[in-house]
């Protein structure tokens, strides 16, 4: 049989079928790094590329040797570490039985051992899940699972989303056009009609110019005004992440998300948390909404329920609302949502191992532990350097922002792109966080050490210092 042999410019036929695989050694070639996207503009991250080798717990090595603790879990994915024992032996046993299901023609055994998991350990009634592959998707499907509801119960007009600025949903175009986040959003414009933003909690600096504890948590109750002013009868959802990310950590005040929760109950709206990076014990409870102590109507998880192994992802449901997907198939087609790799037997089967080592080990318990230890570093930081205005966050994930003098809260000119400027240090000397230009934060893995902990925090101490002594 004659087959295709590819090398270089041009396709030749060749009687024996070959496919030649690059060497680690020339993964770094830009000839190579051209045939590529990654997020960052290719003519410049070329010039410096960084490619991965190798992992084991919470380190990295790149393909010339060289280590990096991981302070990020990749992003907020590798929740129990890289080269977990447990997990790679449940894939490894799945590869043997079932590797892939018809997604069409119903599930699989695991997918439903997963489902019955995600009930045990999510709050409320929450136990109805679709699984999906990532964060975008399931974000998705959670838009249309509360258009789809508010169809089925009646209120077809409920289609509008309720969602913040500098928030971040996914790539999506239903996840895109509830994000907030200007640099993500505008190249993508014009984005689907239906989606209303609100400021965030930005409490360190207030869009309103008010003060904590005699503002009124205006940052929620103006949901309660946009959600008049648009009329109730057109509101489907409010979609909020329960600590915001790419705008700095966004920790909210501890009666914001309970307000959240009256005004959807009392206009009948879903709450949805976007919990893609803050559950499966990433701020110290299972889920943000144990942390705050607030049931919403829908959770959507992923990054750390995957481990970072294969990936998955859960939107999970109230029981109340799902069963409005329960009927005669002649008037109710049930949620109409779907994907190839939806509920994957070896995801699941990854996703079951990472929570049981999540529950077993109560890692939980060590986010808030660890998580301790690294604010108190943060807060040395903060005082040893006066340029740390603000330290957010709940267990595990947590950032710092940088101001040229706490007092004041002034920032760094844009020019000088302080975060940036440590970051930048930071990885050089390897150390894997998330920087910006203002702010810098840390999620390392749920079975982080306390010797791992202070070697990340020495490293970003140093890089502070050496970035402020070059200004």
């Amino acid at each position: 049989t004659m087959a295709w042999a590819v090398r270089g410019t041009r396709r030749a036929m060749s009687t024996a079928a070959r496919l030649e695989l690059l060497a680690d050694s020339q993964a770094s070639d830009v000839k190579y790094l051209k045939q590529i996207f990654v997020r960052d503009q290719m003519s410049e991250w070329s010039k410096a590329p960084l490619l991965m080798a190798k992992a084991d717990g919470v380190h990295f090595w790149d393909v010339d040797g060289k280590h990096y603790w991981d302070a990020l879990s990749g992003i907020y994915t590798t929740s129990v570490g890289h080269n977990n024992a447990r997990v790679k032996a449940a894939i490894h046993a799945q590869l043997d039985t079932l590797h892939f299901s018809p997604p069409m023609h119903g599930t699989n055994s695991v997918a439903v051992k997963l489902a019955d998991i995600l009930r045990q350990i999510a709050p409320g009634d929450l136990g109805v899940s679709k699984l999906e592959c990532s964060g975008s998707e399931v974000t998705e499907a959670a838009i249309k699972f509360a258009r789809q509801y508010h169809r089925l119960t009646g209120n077809p007009g409920k289609y509008k989303i309720i969602s913040r600025y500098q928030s971040w949903h996914g790539s999506t175009m239903g996840s895109l056009s509830a994000s907030g986040l200007k640099s993500r959003k505008t190249v993508n414009e014009p984005l689907p009609a239906g989606f209303v933003k609100v400021f965030p909690p930005t409490c360190y600096r207030c869009p309103f110019g008010k003060t904590y504890g005699t503002c009124g948590t205006t940052c929620a109750t103006i949901v309660d005004d946009v959600t008049q002013m648009e009329d109730p009868s057109t509101i489907a959802a409010v979609l909020v992440e329960p600590i915001g990310h790419t705008g700095g950590v966004i920790d909210p005040p501890p009666e914001y998300l309970r307000t959240l929760r009256e005004i959807c109950t009392r206009n009948n709206i879903l709450l949805i948390f976007d919990e893609v990076i803050t559950g499966i014990g990433r701020t110290g409870q299972m889920f943000a909404a144990d942390t705050f102590g607030v049931v919403p109507d829908v959770i959507c998880t992923g990054k750390g329920l995957s481990g970072g192994y294969i990936p998955i992802s859960a939107m999970i449901a109230s029981q109340r609302i799902a069963d409005a997907f329960w009927g005669d198939p002649a008037t109710n087609p049930g949620f109409v949502e779907g994907h190839t790799f939806e509920g994957s037997p070896l995801a699941c089967a990854a996703a079951v191992a990472v929570l049981q080592e999540v529950v077993e080990r109560d890692l939980c318990a060590n986010a808030r532990t660890q998580g301790a230890r690294l604010r108190a570093a943060f807060e040395r930081m903060a005082a040893r350097h006066g340029v740390i205005g603000d330290i957010r966050g709940k267990g595990l994930f947590l950032a710092i922002e940088f101001v040229r003098a706490a007092p004041s809260k002034e920032r760094f000119p844009d020019a000088t792109a302080f975060g940036l400027a440590v970051g930048r240090r930071a990885l050089q000397k390897g150390l894997l966080c998330r920087f910006d230009p203002h702010w810098i934060a840390f999620g390392p893995a749920l079975t982080s050490t306390a010797a791992d902990i202070d070697a990340m925090a020495d490293i970003l101490d140093q890089c502070i210092g050496e970035t402020l002594a070059a200004l």
